[in-house]
């Protein structure tokens, strides 16, 4: 690994010489669909082929010629306290960026990059929707020395912003977790992943084939194969054991996607702890690692699927102040555990925050009176849906109204595990029942409370206490929810006392 530059007297630096052909690879992706539709539609007619042909070159060399410019007037300098970065050559723009503001830094590999033994470093703060830096592309031992120093330097500006903090250094090079094939494949037979395939292949055929091409496809397909089995007649039993044939292969035809995805995605996957920084690398044809500061953590989240609780596995994923993809590009370090134990799940909080005591010893319940309300919108759509169904296919479509059994049932297990646990130094909830989940946050990352009432928590005489950290995300809010009014303002004012006093970390 390759050592920079002394921080005292670092000259400015370049990209990689190759880095223009990634960045016009990456700009060519965004203006492929244009120029393919150009070549295919722009042939038809009486227009000269030439003029196409001239057209997409021309856009071809203007991103060539972007790209090129890009890699002269990108310049980074490695100073004692920030990286200053400069770019642009009629508009020029210089970015001062301190480790101390570093949350994540991310080493991105992808099969090109690998080939030319590069990578593209990201370097982000808390707040953005884009990385403060993106230097594509350093050669790869540049890469990962520069990533080794952001760490010792925000290290170092850790310590003195915590040094009346007294935590325990964690071993260098700590592994916490590591996956092997086997786990991951794991991972895919108890998850849901190869759904993401099949809608995106629908959604392809919808928008490659022409309006109506699909349908028709389909309803072709289908009368033809009901009429070859009509020719057949075939018992009951027959067009039962064919249902559930073909059901048992589009599962196994998910699980097979689920486990090829989660092998892309998770392979190697490697937890590693250095300097109080925690560390992931995984991916199979891309390579992603991803570091951030343990520090920088805001909220955790456990989360288990009833088959992962026949499995006995969890997921944890942590909320980090770092900004959030807006492309759908996975770039920052959410997932601690991808699969686990319950207790290597709960051994890795109590290793991460020694001072907290988890999982809690008691749970405060939530009462149970009206818990209705969480199957209220089943209540109200599901009979609208029922009289359509049969006014459309007469009385088997009241077999839609089965929905409402169930939903009751659900809501009132998942009413009946509702709970939260607060003390002097965190706060946690816990929901869910076919599929659970537990969030909790330290109250130094707190960042504000709100008292909610709706219409109907004022007919029932409760009340939803709201807590928000940076970088919170997911589907699950950290709410403690449906609380007797009385009890929710004493735990809002308990909170808030202990809001103002504490120093936000």
């Amino acid at each position: 690994m390759s050592t920079p530059p002394p921080l005292d007297a670092a000259p400015d630096q370049r990209l990689h010489p190759w880095s223009w052909l990634f960045v016009m690879l990456m700009q060519l992706r965004q203006f492929l669909l244009p120029l393919v539709a150009l070549l295919v539609f722009g042939n038809r007619g009486d227009r000269d082929e030439m003029w196409s042909y001239l057209t997409a070159l021309i856009v071809i060399a203007v991103l060539v010629a972007v790209s090129i410019l890009q890699y002269l007037t990108f310049h980074y300098r490695i100073g004692r306290d920030a990286i200053s970065v400069r770019s642009g050559l009629v508009s020029r723009n210089r970015r001062e960026i301190p480790f101390a503001r570093i949350h994540n830094v991310v080493v991105h590999q992808n099969p090109l990059h690998r080939l030319f033994g590069v990578a593209e470093l990201r370097l982000e703060s808390a707040g953005g929707h884009r990385p403060e830096a993106e230097m594509r592309v350093l050669r790869l031992d540049q890469a990962l020395a520069l990533e080794q120093l952001v760490r010792q330097r925000g290290q170092q500006a850790a310590l003195l912003e915590d040094a009346a903090v007294e935590t325990p250094a964690a071993p260098a090079d700590d592994v916490l977790l590591q996956l092997g094939t086997a786990d991951v494949i794991r991972i895919g037979l108890l998850s849901n992943r190869g759904w993401v395939v099949v809608l995106a292949m629908f959604g392809a055929s919808y928008q490659l084939f022409p309006r109506g091409a699909v349908n028709d496809a389909i309803e072709y397909g289908g009368r033809q194969a009901f009429g070859y089995a009509s020719h057949l007649h075939p018992a009951t039993w027959v067009w039962v054991l064919v249902a559930l044939v073909m059901v048992a292969g589009f599962w196994m035809m998910l699980r097979v996607l689920s486990v090829v995805l989660a092998l892309l995605r998770y392979h190697g996957f490697r937890l590693t702890e250095h300097e109080r920084r925690l560390t992931v690398a995984s991916g199979l044809l891309t390579r992603m690692r991803t570091s951030v500061a343990r520090r920088r953590i805001q909220a955790w989240t456990l989360r288990e699927t009833a088959l992962q609780r026949w499995f006995q596995r969890r997921h944890l994923r942590i909320d980090i102040a770092a900004g959030v993809s807006t492309d759908g590009e996975r770039r920052d370090l959410r997932e601690l555990a991808p699969l686990a134990t319950p207790q290597a799940c709960d051994a890795l909080v109590q290793h991460l925050l020694p001072q907290l005591q988890w999982p809690p010893a008691q749970w405060h319940a939530v009462p149970q009176r009206g818990w209705w309300r969480l199957c209220l919108p089943a209540l109200l759509i599901v009979p609208l849906l029922a009289a359509g169904a049969v006014w459309e296919v007469g009385p088997w479509g009241a077999v839609v109204l089965a929905w409402l059994p169930w939903s009751a049932l659900r809501a009132h297990r998942t009413m009946a595990r509702m709970g939260y646990h607060l003390d002097a130094r965190y706060v946690a909830v816990r929901g869910g029942w076919w599929q659970r989940w537990w969030r909790f946050a330290e109250l130094d990352k707190l960042q504000s409370l709100r008292l909610s009432r709706s219409p109907l928590d004022r007919w029932l005489g409760t009340s939803s206490v709201w807590l928000d950290t940076a970088g919170a995300g997911g589907s699950i809010a950290l709410c403690l929810r449906y609380l007797p009014e009385q009890e929710a303002r004493a735990v809002f004012e308990r909170l808030n006392a202990a809001f103002v006093k504490r120093r936000l970390r």
